[in-house]
C-alpha cells in the first residue's frame, strides 16, 4: 500500500472567532471586569480588565482626536512596557494599523520601515539602555526640533507627522504619552469608527528580516491574530485563573499574539517582567507573581536554568508555557519539564506570515512527542509538505512546509511581487522550512530549506546533528550549518558553547560524533564560542556564522551554498 501523503488539516469543532480586537476586549472586559489583566513589574503597573479596557478606549479616542484616521499606520518602536500593551489594543479600536518596530533598529532600518508603510505617527521612549531612540529619530528628522506637535514635516520621513514620547520630560516637536486625552466628542468619534470596522481589516504590520534584501512588512488582520492567539491559548488550556509571564518581545508575534492575545482571549493575566529579557528578573517575577505559565525561546530557558541563583526560586506555580522561536533542544525541554515544573509546556511552530502558529503540542501528548516534535496541526489550518517540484511528499519524507487557512497574512505591505513569491494562486504560504510529518500527524522541523547542507550529494539536516550534540555532557548549546567546500560542495561546521568550567577539543567533539553518526554528518570544522549571533527574539543568525567561517577559512565567496 502506498504511504499516506504529508497533508494534514486541523479540526473545526471550535468555531473561528469573528470579531475585531476592539470587540474582543469589550467582550472580555464585560465578562471579567475585576480579574487581573496586566502586571508590569518594573513599572509597578497593575490593571484589571475594567481598567485596561477604559485605558485602551481613552488612548484610542485620543489618537483619533489628534487627527489620525482609520487605515493610517502608527508605529511603536519600544521594548516591552505597559504602554506597548495598551497601544496594541487602542490602535485597532481606532481603526489604525499598528506597525511593530524592532527595538534594535538603528537609523537606516527605522527610516526604511517608517517610509515603506507610510507611518503617520510614531510612539517611542526617549531611551533604553544604550539605545537613544529620540536622538536617532532626531538625526533622521532634524525638523522635529522646530516643529509644533503633530506638525512635523521631515524631508527624509515625509509621511510622519506625530511623535509621541513615553517620557514625562517634554521634547521639542513631540507629545508626551501622559498628555493624551479624550473628551466626550472624541469618545463619540471612537464609537462611530468602531462601528465601521470589520474582522478582515488589516490591523498589524510586522517586519520579517530576511538574510538578504529589505525587510518585508507582513500585514495581518484582526481575524488572523485573534484566532491564532485564541487557539494557542486553547492548546495551553488557559483560563481566567492563569497568569502568564511574558519575557519575549512584543514587537514579535511571540509576545503580542502567543503572549498578550492568548491571555486576553481567555481572560488570563499578562505578566511582564521587564523591558528586555533578564533571566534573574524573569525568575523573580514568576516566583513573586505565582505565574502559571512562562514563554521563552530556548536561549532564554537555558539562561534561566543555568542561572547561579536558580535553585532559590519557588517555581512550583508553573504548569504551562511555550518554547518556540527556534528549534527546541530536547535536553533543554526535559529540564524545563522536570526542574521548572512545567509539565504542560508546549512547543509551537509557525512564522510571522501565518500569524504565527501552525503546529503545537498539547499537554496530553506523550513526553517523547512533546520533546521530539512541534505537535499536530492547529484547528482550521491546512499544511502540506512538498518537494522541489511542488509535489506532496509521503509521510516520513522531508518536504517544504506550506500552510493555508485563516492564519495566512494578507500579504507583504506594498510588495505584490514578493507576496506572489511566497503565496501561490491556491492560497498556500510557502514557508521555506523543512519538516517531516509522521504517520500519526506529528510534525518535526528538520531545518530551513536554505540551511540544508548538501555534502557530496548527501542531504544533511543540521537539526539532527544539533540534537545529538546536546547529549554531550560538556555542551550547553550548539549550532550546525554548512560552509562551502570546493570538492564536496559543502562541509559541516559546528559552533559549540560549552558548559561553565568545561574544556574540550575539536577532536573530542568529532570523535563523539564519529562513533554515532554517519561519516558525512561529522563536523569538519568545530569552533568554541561564548555566544551566537542572534536577533533580539533569540533566533540564531546562521548566515552571520557562515559568513564568519567563510572569512576565517579564506573560502571563495562564489563557492556552492
Amino acid at each position: 500500500m502506498d504511504p499516506e501523503p504529508s497533508q494534514v488539516q486541523g479540526e473545526r469543532v471550535s468555531p473561528l472567532l469573528h470579531e475585531t480586537i476592539g470587540q474582543l476586549l469589550d467582550r472580555v472586559a464585560a465578562r471579567w471586569p475585576g480579574r487581573p489583566a496586566l502586571v508590569v513589574r518594573d513599572q509597578r503597573v497593575r490593571m484589571d480588565y475594567r481598567t485596561l479596557h477604559a485605558e485602551a478606549e481613552r488612548i484610542a479616542a485620543s489618537l483619533l482626536a489628534l487627527g489620525l484616521a482609520p487605515g493610517e499606520r502608527i508605529g511603536i518602536w519600544s521594548p516591552n512596557c505597559a504602554e506597548w500593551t495598551l497601544l496594541q489594543f487602542a490602535a485597532p479600536k481606532a481603526g489604525l494599523i499598528l506597525v511593530n518596530m524592532n527595538p534594535a533598529y538603528r537609523a537606516h532600518e527605522l527610516e526604511f520601515a517608517l517610509n515603506h508603510v507610510g507611518c503617520r505617527a510614531l510612539v517611542l521612549p526617549r531611551r533604553f539602555k544604550t539605545s537613544h531612540y529620540l536622538e536617532i529619530l532626531g538625526d533622521l528628522a532634524p525638523e522635529l526640533a522646530g516643529a509644533d506637535p503633530g506638525q512635523l514635516r521631515a524631508a527624509r520621513l515625509p509621511a510622519l507627522r506625530e511623535v509621541i514620547v513615553l517620557d514625562d520630560e517634554p521634547a521639542p516637536g513631540t507629545r508626551r504619552w501622559s498628555d493624551l486625552a479624550a473628551d466626550a466628542a472624541a469618545m463619540a468619534r471612537l464609537r462611530q469608527v468602531e462601528a465601521a470596522l470589520a474582522p478582515d481589516d488589516p490591523v498589524n504590520i510586522q517586519f520579517t528580516s530576511g538574510t538578504t534584501g529589505a525587510p518585508k512588512g507582513a500585514t495581518l488582520t484582526h481575524h488572523n491574530i485573534i484566532n491564532n492567539g485564541y487557539f494557542v491559548g486553547e492548546a495551553m488550556r488557559l483560563t481566567e485563573q492563569d497568569r502568564l509571564c511574558i519575557p519575549v518581545p512584543f514587537y514579535h508575534c511571540f509576545g503580542m499574539v502567543l503572549g498578550n492575545l492568548a491571555c486576553v482571549t481567555h481572560g488570563a493575566c499578562m505578566v511582564i517582567p521587564g523591558r528586555g529579557f533578564d533571566a534573574l528578573a524573569t525568575l523573580e517575577t514568576v516566583a513573586e507573581e505565582r505565574c502559571t505559565g512562562l514563554h521563552g525561546v530556548p536561549t532564554m530557558f537555558i539562561a534561566e536554568l543555568e542561572h547561579p541563583e536558580f535553585q532559590r526560586f519557588d517555581l512550583s506555580s508553573l504548569r504551562t508555557g511555550i518554547m518556540a522561536g527556534s528549534p527546541c533542544p530536547i535536553e533543554v525541554m526535559r529540564r524545563v519539564v522536570s526542574d521548572m515544573h512545567m509539565d504542560e509546556v508546549t512547543i509551537a511552530y509557525g512564522m510571522t506570515e501565518t500569524s504565527p502558529v501552525s503546529f503545537q503540542t498539547i499537554p496530553s501528548d506523550p513526553l517523547d512527542r512533546r520533546v521530539g516534535t512541534v505537535g499536530c496541526i492547529h484547528p482550521h489550518v491546512e499544511v502540506k509538505l512538498v518537494d522541489v517540484q511542488g509535489r506532496v511528499v509521503p509521510r516520513g519524507t522531508p518536504g517544504e512546509i506550506c500552510t493555508r487557512g485563516y492564519s495566512v497574512m494578507l500579504g507583504y505591505w506594498d510588495d505584490p511581487q514578493r507576496t506572489r513569491e511566497v503565496i501561490d494562486e491556491a492560497g498556500w504560504m510557502h514557508t521555506g522550512d523543512l519538516g517531516v510529518i509522521d504517520e500519526a500527524g506529528y510534525c518535526s522541523i528538520v531545518g530551513r530549506l536554505k540551511d540544508m547542507i548538501i555534502r557530496g550529494g548527501e542531504n544533511v539536516y543540521p537539526r539532527e546533528i544539533e540534537e545529538f550534540l546536546y547529549t554531550h555532557p560538556k555542551i550547553q548549546d550548539v549550532q550546525v550549518f554548512g560552509v562551502p567546500d570546493p570538492k564536496l560542495g559543502e562541509q559541516v561546521c559546528a559552533w559549540v558553547q560549552l558548559r561553565k568550567g568545561c574544556v574540550a577539543t575539536d577532536a573530542e567533539i568529532q570523535d563523539y560524533c564519529r562513533h554515532h553518526l554517519a561519516y558525512f554528518k561529522v563536523p569538519r570544522h568545530v569552533r568554541f564560542v561564548d555566544a551566537f549571533p542572534m536577533t533580539v527574539t533569540g533566533k540564531v543568525q546562521k548566515h552571520v556564522m557562515r559568513q564568519a567561517m567563510i572569512e576565517e577559512l579564506g573560502l571563495p565567496v562564489a563557492a556552492p551554498s
